[in-house]
């Protein structure tokens, strides 16, 4: 949401706020009014407000003469606030559907105490105050369902505003967004050289998005720059639990963690770092040659690598409480993002991919951070291929999308499902090619010598018996059979 506010900043804003001519529909002014209650049903107007009104904030202030905006003073603490003996804060975190980001700030104006209460605008869909959504219509407070001209406008709002348009901080000055942006890194990845002076340094940014123009004054920095540039995403509150977890465990399961890392950095700024330290805990095989020896790594690093990155763009950024996960065990590594997918997980080799997040995908791709659109599976099932593993997993958990990469498995280890996942894959990867699959292609992609047909044949039939693939011609004899994916 924002960064810690100090004192300073704090009285500004409350002053800025002063300076309107009247409250607005993302703006109210209190006295002592500390009801629960009340503002609960407040937090949730005026975060539907903020959203209606492409605010990224809403306020509630109390210590401010309303109609005179002169400073009066409150007798409301928040922090003393209570509702049946449970804080304020807390019950009304859990009052509220979808959680968003709001926060309580004390201060002193003008030898007056003041409450500013800072309120995320609401995403997605229209934030609820004990199962009902309200909204702020010019002075008045209703519901939502009262007023259902402004609930269509409002999810017509949400339906346009992507991830990355949001705002992750308002109000910085120039030498605040230098400090929080890793704006070297930008001028790295697109191989320009850094300008200069600060202005342009600046104007740079705003053309891509990563900041833009705030009415307040100042810049705001957007969801996209933070995401990618941030020195800190500690910097963003609303994205620290986007930052990328690695975690190791023992042996096979999750029962004892050996390391645990949180990202630090934006993604773009720190994928490098990101996928360097995730290679330096991945299992590796010894193979002995002639006279040498040498070390290789238990999984392709390129199909780490564009796994990876699929799972920081195609996140859904709107689930809140979760971020990217790399989970590796002793026989595999498991890639998790917030998000079900937008394709079906069977057709991840064939059909491009449908990003929810465009303007982070295109940056990424300009930064060649991730492969061109629609190859990166690709590349990753010819990896495993060359490398003759097991064929990867695909997966699509309640609200989740998971991709397992296994360690190798001699054929005899692997399991029937195994055995129909690596065909399939194979024949879909063929179809990309042009090509058919047939009995050679699926010896080479086991490692099957020649004179063991009859055992590629064996796992062709158990993936036309499970209705994976499709003979390309039935009426042809066993030498010429060539076969599809069932789709194509």
């Amino acid at each position: 949401m924002t960064s810690d506010r100090t004192p300073e900043y704090l009285a500004g804003l409350v002053r800025e706020l002063c300076k309107l001519p009247r409250e607005t529909e993302w703006l109210e002014f209190k006295g002592n009014n500390s009801d629960p209650q009340e503002i609960g049903e407040y937090l949730s107007a005026l975060a539907n407000a903020a959203a209606y009104s492409g605010k990224a904030f809403a306020y509630l202030i109390w210590g401010i003469e309303d109609g005179t905006h002169r400073v009066v003073g409150t007798r409301f603490s928040p922090s003393a606030a209570k509702k049946s003996n449970e804080p304020l804060e807390t019950w009304l975190l859990r009052m509220l559907v979808p959680k968003i980001h709001f926060r309580f700030h004390e201060l002193t104006l003008d030898g007056q105490p003041v409450v500013l209460l800072e309120i995320g605008a609401a995403f997605r869909h229209p934030l609820r105050f004990q199962n009902e959504a309200f909204i702020r219509i010019g002075a008045v407070k209703k519901p939502l369902k009262d007023a259902p001209d402004r609930e269509r406008e409002l999810w017509r709002v949400f339906d346009q505003t992507p991830f990355e348009r949001g705002t992750a901080m308002e109000r910085v000055q120039a030498e605040e967004v230098l400090r929080l942006l890793d704006y070297p890194a930008y001028f790295d990845l697109l191989e320009r050289p850094l300008p200069a002076n600060r202005d342009a340094i600046i104007e740079a940014l705003s053309d891509d998005g990563l900041i833009e123009t705030c009415e307040a004054g100042g810049w705001c920095v957007t969801n996209l720059g933070a995401v990618l540039f941030a020195k800190r995403l500690e910097d963003f509150p609303g994205l620290r639990r986007k930052a990328a977890r690695v975690i190791q465990y023992r042996g096979k399961s999750r029962v004892e963690t050996l390391k645990e890392q949180v990202g630090g950095k934006g993604y773009a700024s720190g994928f490098e770092g990101l996928i360097g330290y995730i290679n330096g805990l991945l299992p590796s095989n010894e193979i002995i040659g002639q006279a040498l020896r040498r070390t290789v790594p238990m999984f392709p690093e390129l199909a780490v690598r564009e796994l990876v990155a699929n799972a920081l763009i195609h996140q859904d950024f709107f689930v809140t409480g979760a971020g990217p996960m790399i989970e590796i065990f002793e026989d595999r590594i498991e890639i998790t993002n917030p998000g079900e997918p937008l394709v079906d997980t069977q057709r991840f080799v064939d059909t491009p991919p449908k990003s929810r997040n465009e303007a982070l995908a295109s940056l990424m791709r300009r930064f060649r951070i991730c492969e061109e659109r629609g190859s990166g599976i690709d590349k990753v099932v010819f990896e495993v291929e060359f490398y003759q593993l097991p064929a990867p997993l695909f997966e699509a958990p309640p609200g989740f999308t998971r991709t397992v990469l296994f360690a190798h498995k001699s054929l005899t280890e692997m399991s029937k499902a195994d055995r129909v996942r690596a065909c399939y894959l194979h024949a879909c990867l063929r179809h990309e090619m042009r090509q058919p699959m047939t009995n050679g292609s699926v010896r080479e992609r086991f490692g099957i010598e020649e004179r063991n047909k009859a055992a590629a044949s064996r796992l062709i039939r158990e993936a036309l018996d499970a209705g994976k693939i499709r003979l390309v011609d039935p009426e042809v004899g066993d030498k010429l059979r060539a076969y599809l994916p069932f789709w194509a």
